[in-house]
């Protein structure tokens, strides 16, 4: 038996309780199942347990294990993202949920166009204002959406993604999570522009998450237990 079957519909059984307390459709609600510093065999497993949808943290690491999957997996890179790998990004990724200033959106438009690619993105908000993390101030936000519609043919803005500070309590994350809803939604009446996603919640959190309008879990430990160390082929 796929040692994955169980945790997989364990979490989709959780992902359908929460959309449920919240009166949503648990079709609406996107997992990606986190596979960093898991090797291509773990892919290979989850995809037989039924899985589809892959976040990467790290370039390097997604460029070494992609081509060792099966070509039916799709893949989302969900970490922080330097502008020097953005032309490999563009090519790996139909998604990039972690953009986070206009220099990385302005290298991303090129090297899609260079690449002739045309990926979905995100953009990062530190909605917490925690300095360890990565991600837009949420004022900043307006004036980074004016650039990209100014600028911007390239590529797809979807929506917005954040990480809550990590706290063993998940309703201390709520706040949060409600915020990115609340700005995703004030920008998409001030633009006039249809921002269907957030990407927010992990393996801690996801249920308040997909309580608070959640489209995209980002969920590894609950999957695939404690993640091992990368091999050094994946360095």
């Amino acid at each position: 038996m796929n040692d994955l079957i169980p945790p997989y519909e364990n979490v989709l059984a959780r992902i359908a309780a929460a959309a449920g307390r919240a009166g949503r459709d648990p079709a609406d609600i996107t997992l990606v199942a986190v596979t960093k510093t898991h090797g291509p065999e773990v892919v290979r497993d989850a995809i037989d347990a039924g899985m589809t949808l892959f976040g990467e943290n790290k370039v390097q690491e997604a460029a070494w294990k992609i081509p060792l999957c099966p070509s039916s997996a799709h893949w989302h890179l969900i970490g922080h993202l330097q502008t020097n790998k953005a032309r490999h990004a563009v090519r790996l990724f139909e998604a990039i949920h972690s953009v986070d200033s206009q220099r990385l959106l302005d290298t991303l438009e090129a090297a899609a166009r260079q690449a002739g690619t045309r990926p979905e993105i995100l953009l990062e908000v530190n909605v917490s204002g925690e300095p360890s993390k990565y991600g837009l101030a949420p004022e900043a936000v307006p004036p980074l959406l004016d650039h990209l519609l100014a600028t911007t043919t390239a590529l797809t803005l979807t929506g917005l993604m954040t990480m809550a500070p990590f706290d063993p309590d998940p309703e201390h994350a709520r706040p949060h999570f409600a915020r990115l809803r609340e700005l995703r939604d004030a920008l998409s009446a001030r633009f006039g522009l249809s921002l269907p996603n957030l990407s927010m919640g992990m393996t801690g959190d996801f249920e308040v998450a997909i309580e608070e309008g959640a489209t995209h879990v980002r969920i590894g430990t609950a999957l695939f237990g404690t993640r091992p160390k990368l091999t050094l082929a994946a360095r």
